[in-house]
């Protein structure tokens, strides 16, 4: 019989979803092993005869986790209204699927039926397509270069307005990451993502005092400037930093609420004010006005007041204006009124159509992803996954697969081509540590990496074998010098296998095997194009055949003839 319990459709959802103003994708979940065939059936909603006319299409099983299969068909729609059902069937019985009732007749009303009112081009992904063929270079300014080749590792401290004291910790700086930018391209990167650049108090930057300029300890506007030029002329593109859910308690509007209380205009541009307004002294007291967490020199920011969106949505517009970034990553995203989003990329794409604006959500980002906020998110599902599986080995191929199943499927196709895909981050332990410096599994996890749906983001140092567990140790200095694994050739194959194969970029993502050890396999496929990758997180060799093509790999360690080597992989392409 089949499992009506386990069946799941949403319509307009990640399992109903145009892909264009002709393309639509349609999804339906059921038991895993149930089903023996699963049909589409789709027309024209406003059609003027009656019944309508149905037009059948099989559906391809496309993934399963451990307690489901998923079902999809992609098509091209001669309508651009449609109504559409199920034809399910098992070994047992057939059933139709509609308006979420099971029935072995099919309704008499073609209101019964499963809508999509509407082709909207509103509600086409709108992820701009280089930031799907996007491979990031992730760089925490203070902490990259101050030279060629070189980074001070000295703390700076820089006078400033209203007798401020502005403050580094290693002394990265701009030209410093402007004079490396060969170095960038030349591991095969094509964007930068840098963390906050602005006028802030403390060497993190995330304390905003100036919105509108560089902060003195890195450069100058200039030098910013300059940076841009010189990696879009290197075919870099420039992601940065933008800080809208809190900024410095020395910021203007606030410091106007310290001194002015109740009388400020500008009390309404944040949280959970107490007056008289104090800024405490003591780090362990709680201050009486709402704050980023609980950090006391980082009051939060109103983002519903519109006289404040106005302001923040200008600064979004600005710099993609004046220094031609060419988009933002977004900190704290969750935290900040969904209109202020909405403002603010309508202004960004106004100022450049193909800027990006990519939010930091840790959870699930689909009700800030369906068109009209932002085009992608940090994924940091894809590093949890990777954690288990390559770092601690806490998870089977099985249970890895399933996880990777649930979560490409979390979104529809275009969104999840444009995820940043990442192991490190300024805000995460080093993916060595977790991996208790095993450099091979660094290497397993890269490679998925790579070869996963996404974009992925590379934290700097990490093709130089960087780690470390606490805040100031996996923000530590670029290790120029002396870099404990060189992994840069390593990571230059990775980006030239991504760059020359489309099907990396775009293309479909299939589970071949995963069993209940460490061998894993899977294809990429697009336009006749595939490439087969096999994965061993486990601790005995594995034999990989037949799982994959039987020339050789185009890109391997620990393989030998059938065999791959605990620890190691093959990519054939």
């Amino acid at each position: 019989m089949i499992e009506r319990q386990a069946i799941t459709h949403i319509p307009l959802s990640q399992y109903a979803f145009t892909n264009s103003e002709t393309s639509l994708t349609i999804r339906i979940r059921a038991a895993k092993g149930n089903l023996e065939r699963c049909t589409l059936w789709f027309g024209d909603r406003v059609h003027p005869t009656d019944p309508i006319p149905f037009t059948p299409l099989p559906m391809e099983k496309i993934g399963s986790d451990l307690y489901f299969d998923f079902y999809e068909a992609t098509f091209e729609s001669p309508y651009t209204r449609v109504c559409y059902y199920f034809e399910l069937a098992d070994k047992e019985e057939q059933v139709y699927l509609y308006a979420d009732l099971f029935s072995r007749q099919l309704p008499g009303e073609r209101s019964e039926f499963y809508q999509y009112p509407f082709m909207r081009r509103e509600e086409i992904s709108t992820v701009p397509e280089w930031l799907k063929h996007a491979i990031v270079y992730n760089i925490f300014p203070d902490s990259f270069a101050s030279g060629r080749r070189s980074i001070r590792a000295e703390a700076d401290s820089t006078p400033w307005e209203r007798g401020l004291t502005l403050h580094s910790r290693l002394g990265g700086t701009l030209r410093g990451i402007t004079e490396n930018l060969d170095y960038i391209a030349g591991l095969g990167f094509n964007c930068l993502y840098l963390n906050p650049l602005f006028v802030a108090g403390e060497y993190h930057k995330y304390d905003i005092l100036d919105y509108h300029h560089v902060c003195p300890n890195l450069g100058t506007d200039e030098d910013f400037q300059e940076l841009v030029g010189q990696a879009h002329a290197r075919g870099l593109r420039v992601v940065i930093d933008g800080v809208f859910n809190h900024c410095s308690w020395q910021f203007f509007a606030f410091d106007d609420v310290v001194r002015n209380g109740e009388r400020s205009r500008y009390r309404d541009w944040f949280y959970d004010l107490q007056f008289p307004v104090v800024r405490p002294e003591r780090p362990d007291t709680v201050p009486n006005y709402s704050c980023f967490a609980y950090e006391r020199k980082m009051p939060k920011l109103n983002s519903s007041n519109p006289e404040e969106r106005d302001y923040f949505v200008e600064v979004g517009r600005y710099w993609i204006e004046r220094f031609h970034v060419d988009g933002w990553r977004l900190d704290v995203a969750n935290e900040v009124d969904r209109d202020f989003w909405r403002a603010f990329k309508k202004a960004t794409r106004e100022a450049d159509p193909q800027s990006v604006m990519i939010g930091e959500i840790w959870e699930s980002a689909e009700s800030w992803l369906r068109g009209d906020m932002f085009d992608s998110a940090m994924n940091y599902d894809f590093r949890r996954h990777c954690r288990d599986f390559f770092g601690l080995g806490s998870i089977t191929a099985a249970e890895f697969s399933a996880r990777v199943t649930d979560m490409l499927l979390r979104y529809p196709t275009g969104i999840v081509q444009g995820q940043l895909n990442l192991l490190d981050s300024h805000d995460v332990c080093r993916f060595l540590s977790f991996c208790g410096g095993e450099i091979r599994r660094l290497r397993l996890a890269e490679v998925f990496l790579f070869t996963a749906p996404g974009a992925p983001s590379v934290f700097y140092g990490d093709e130089l074998g960087m780690d470390g567990s606490c805040e100031y140790d996996l923000r530590g200095p670029m290790p120029w010098g002396k870099p404990r694994h060189d992994e840069r050739a390593f990571f230059q194959s990775l980006t030239a296998l991504r760059g020359r194969c489309e099907a990396l970029a775009t293309g479909s993502f299939r589970t071949v095997f995963a069993d209940d050890s460490g061998l894993f396999v899977y294809r990429r496929s697009l336009d006749g194009h595939t490439v087969t990758v096999a994965l061993n997180a486990g601790i005995a060799p594995a034999i990989v055949f037949p799982h994959v093509p039987t020339e050789a790999p185009a890109l391997s360690d620990g393989f030998t003839a059938d065999h791959l080597a605990p620890l190691s992989y093959a990519v054939w392409a």
